[in-house]
């Protein structure tokens, strides 16, 4: 079964809006992994629109699953990273200003920088994935860095596949073929959703994890969480 990972961002973004702490994004990682989700992610960026810094802290000792945190590997978010230890540590590419992740790693041309930072955060037995567009030279190039696990930018795949263009998915299919037989694990993440996961697991091989954050709550304000979180379940199966 491949693993549900839930993105809590937008639990933060809720709570920030009106300040407090309702919603408890504690209570919210708890809650998750009580309905069945095998993993909690975070993605804090720099001006803590979402999740804050503290928030990681304060996740540690409640996430009993697979604690995943993604981001650009700032110096800041590194100091956090390595100072929690998370099973998991997600290297994106994200600009400081970006709304969202919109690109995956140029594995090639930053192929010394990201060496430098997996070998950082193995040194401390956290398990590394890096974001990446479903481009063989990407895969082949992050195969080189030494880095456990490739995450595929799933963004255009659900955007075609919203289109009824379900030959979207090849490049996914291909690019995880390779990376299995490069030895790197396969995780997927990025506007999954409940319309789209089963096809997207169908037919992507070895697929271990997704990460599924906005679309998964979007859908719990009109389904409940506990509902939509084994809703994912069901079709990961």
């Amino acid at each position: 079964m491949t693993k549900l990972s839930v993105n809590i961002n937008k639990i933060a973004t809720l709570r920030n809006a009106r300040g407090g702490n309702l919603p408890d994004v504690v209570q919210v990682a708890k809650d998750v992994q009580k309905f069945g989700a095998q993993g909690v992610t975070i993605h804090p960026r720099p001006d803590e629109r979402h999740i804050r810094y503290q928030d990681a802290y304060d996740l540690k000792p409640a996430v009993y699953t697979e604690f995943n945190i993604e981001g650009n590997p700032i110096d800041r978010f590194m100091e956090l990273v390595l100072e929690i230890q998370p099973a998991q540590a997600t290297l994106v590419p994200d600009t400081v200003d970006a709304i969202t992740s919109n690109a995956g790693w140029d594995t090639v041309a930053h192929k010394g920088y990201l060496k430098e930072i997996i070998s950082e955060l193995k040194n401390k037995g956290i398990r590394t994935s890096i974001f990446v567009d479903p481009d063989p030279a990407m895969i082949e190039g992050a195969a080189e860095t030494g880095t456990d696990r490739i995450e595929l930018y799933t963004e255009e795949f659900a955007h075609q596949y919203g289109l009824g263009n379900e030959d979207a998915i090849q490049p996914y299919t291909e690019c995880a073929e390779l990376a299995h037989k490069l030895g790197l694990g396969v995780n997927a993440g990025h506007d999954l959703s409940l319309e789209n996961i089963r096809f997207f697991k169908e037919n992507v091989p070895h697929l271990l994890e997704v990460s599924i954050g906005h679309a998964l709550i979007c859908e719990s304000i009109y389904q409940g969480l506990e509902n939509v979180v084994k809703a994912y379940l069901q079709k990961l199966q």
